[in-house]
């Protein structure tokens, strides 16, 4: 059976993950990481206030999901992609390359849902 969205956000900040509490787990995304992702989100879904605000809260539900150290491995693994020829093809046959870009996505997903 499939969680709400607010299911699995709570879920996602009540099970803090190996060695880390909630609050250290919420907050382990640099102010920089952070701004990069609302400053591209709102570069592709408009400049306004009520944008700002929802590109906010999707980074947050991220984050709640996804640990800044998974973030970033499947951010590099889709820039890698971006590669073209042979050098970048490991980025994109490599079933740890797929499983790091379709969690990131799941979370995504999940953040569009609950924000927008």
């Amino acid at each position: 059976m499939r969680m709400t969205a607010l299911a699995m956000v709570t879920a996602c900040l009540a099970v803090p993950a190996a060695g880390q509490d909630v609050a250290a787990r919420w907050n382990d995304y640099p102010t920089a990481a952070r701004a990069d992702y609302v400053f591209a989100c709102m570069a592709t879904n408009g400049q306004g206030r009520d944008v700002l605000e929802k590109c906010a809260c999707s980074i947050d539900v991220i984050a709640s999901i996804l640990s800044y150290e998974r973030y970033v491995e499947a951010e590099t693994v889709l820039s890698l992609r971006q590669i073209p020829g042979e050098r970048a093809s490991v980025f994109r046959a490599s079933a740890m390359a797929n499983e790091l870009v379709a969690d990131l996505r799941r979370a995504q997903a999940e953040a569009e849902i609950v924000c927008f």
